[in-house]
């Protein structure tokens, strides 16, 4: 039987009603599947929360703010330990969202196309 593990549903709602003006304005974009794969905000993922999850196609979208400038040794391992575990990740800049959602958007959804041509 496989170890099952409860979610903490209140720090995963947290952090969504505490999103950022750049993870709302991507949200837009990533909800109801516009992509072509379905994501989900604030998931976690072993002992880390990504931003954005696509369990189908194991893809982390990441964004990221001055805190992030703080600590680049903790998205590494963050990150390794992710990919470690088969997920690839995208990172993003608030900033960039901000500016150029457009552009964002394409990047992500190029991803989610080659890693749906993949079989993934």
């Amino acid at each position: 039987m496989p170890d099952w593990k409860p979610r903490n549903t209140p720090r995963a709602r947290a952090l969504r009603n505490g999103a950022t003006p750049a993870e709302r304005l991507l949200w837009r974009h990533l909800a109801r599947a516009q992509l072509g794969a379905k994501f989900s905000r604030q998931m976690p993922i072993g002992p880390y929360y990504a931003d954005f999850l696509c369990r189908s196609q194991r893809l982390v979208v990441e964004l990221d703010g001055f805190s992030h400038d703080l600590s680049p040794e903790a998205d590494a391992d963050r990150d390794r330990w992710m990919r470690g575990e088969g997920y690839a990740i995208l990172r993003f800049a608030n900033g960039d969202v901000l500016a150029n959602i457009e552009g964002v958007v394409a990047a992500i959804r190029m991803e989610v196309a080659r890693l749906i041509e993949q079989g993934r």
